[in-house]
C-alpha cells in the first residue's frame, strides 16, 4: 500500500501508519485527513493485515489540524464548507472505529485536539512517558464534543472524567492518563515501539474472527439494553463456535500449546493450559444455593 502524507509498512500480520511531519508536530491537513480515513477502510478487506499500530514521528504523536493547511482556511468558509469539513474530520474516527481489526495507539509524545480522538478511537493506547494529552477544542472556542470524543471518552474513563477533560480542554501528563484508565499503559520512550509492536503482533497471532466480532460488538452494545447483548452475544458466541478457530483453540488448550489460528503468520506467543486442568484449578468456590 503506497501513501502520500505518512509513512506505511507492513511485517508478521502488523500494518503500521506513522504520521511523519515532526517539524509541525504531525499535525494533520485536509489531503492526510482523506488518506488516513481511506487507508482505515482498505485495510479492513487486506486479508495480510491483522492488527494495526498507529504512531508519530518526533515529539509529538498528533498536533491536530495543521494551522496553516486547515485553521486559517476554517476562517473563510461559509457554513455549507464547514458542515463538509466536519464531516471529513468525524469519517477518520469512524473508520478507525469500523475497523474490525485491532488498532494500537503508540502515542510517543503531545497529543491533542484531533491526534487526541484518534488515540481515543483506538483500541489500546501505549504511551511514552512523555505523552501528554488534551482535547483542547474549548480553548479555541468550540464545543469539546468534536469527532466523536463525547461518545468515545466517557466509555473510556467514565463520564467525570470526561466532561472535565472536554470542558477545560487542559492537558493531563501520562500518568495522569494512565490512573484515569485513558492510557492503557505508560512506558519509557524507548521502550514504546517494542510493546507497541509486541502487543501488535500477538493481536495479529490472535483469532481474526473472533477479534472481529468483539470489536463490533463493542461498538454495538452501547446502544443496546441489557437482554438486547444478552441475545446478540449469544448469536454471535455460537457462531464463532462454528468456525475452525474454535476447534484449534480446544486442540491446542488439550495439546497445552500455542494455537496457530486461521491466517495467522504465527502461532499466539503465550500456551494455553488444557480446559479440564483449568477447571480443576479455578479457585473461586461455587456460590451458595446457586
Amino acid at each position: 500500500m503506497e501513501t502520500q502524507h505518512f509513512r506505511y509498512r507492513e511485517s508478521d500480520g502488523v500494518a503500521e501508519i506513522r504520521l511523519d511531519r515532526p517539524d509541525k508536530l504531525n499535525a494533520l491537513t485536509f489531503a492526510s485527513y482523506r488518506e488516513l480515513t481511506d487507508t482505515f477502510r482498505a485495510l479492513d478487506a487486506r486479508a495480510g493485515v491483522r492488527s494495526v499500530v498507529l504512531t508519530g514521528t518526533g515529539k509529538a504523536f498528533c498536533s491536530g489540524g495543521d494551522v496553516d493547511d486547515i485553521i486559517g482556511a476554517l476562517l473563510k468558509y461559509d457554513a455549507a464548507e464547514l458542515n463538509e469539513f466536519t464531516r471529513l474530520t468525524c469519517d477518520l474516527i469512524q473508520a478507525i472505529r469500523e475497523l474490525e481489526k485491532p488498532v494500537v495507539a503508540a502515542l510517543n509524545g503531545t497529543t491533542c485536539g484531533a491526534g487526541a480522538v484518534m488515540a481515543a478511537a483506538a483500541d489500546v493506547r501505549i504511551a511514552a512517558e512523555s505523552a501528554k494529552i488534551a482535547f483542547l477544542f474549548v480553548k479555541v472556542g468550540l464545543s469539546g464534543a468534536d469527532m466523536g470524543a463525547a461518545w468515545l471518552l466517557p466509555r473510556i474513563v467514565g463520564l467525570g472524567h470526561a466532561t472535565e477533560l472536554l470542558m477545560t480542554g487542559k492537558f493531563i501528563d501520562a500518568r495522569r492518563a494512565e490512573q484515569i484508565g485513558l492510557y492503557n499503559r505508560v512506558v519509557p520512550a524507548e521502550q514504546l515501539e517494542a510493546e507497541a509492536w509486541a502487543l501488535a503482533r500477538e493481536l495479529a497471532a490472535g483469532p481474526a474472527f473472533g477479534l472481529r466480532v468483539t470489536k463490533r460488538m463493542l461498538n454495538a452494545e452501547a446502544a443496546l439494553t441489557l437482554p438486547q447483548a444478552m441475545q446478540q452475544e449469544g448469536w454471535v458466541q455460537a457462531t464463532c463456535m462454528e468456525h475452525s478457530d474454535f476447534q484449534e483453540g480446544f486442540a491446542a488448550a488439550i495439546a497445552k500449546r500455542p494455537p496457530r489460528f486461521a491466517g495467522a503468520s504465527a502461532p499466539m506467543q503465550a500456551p494455553r493450559a488444557a480446559l479440564s486442568k483449568a477447571r480443576s484449578e479455578d479457585p473461586t468456590p461455587p456460590q451458595q444455593g446457586a
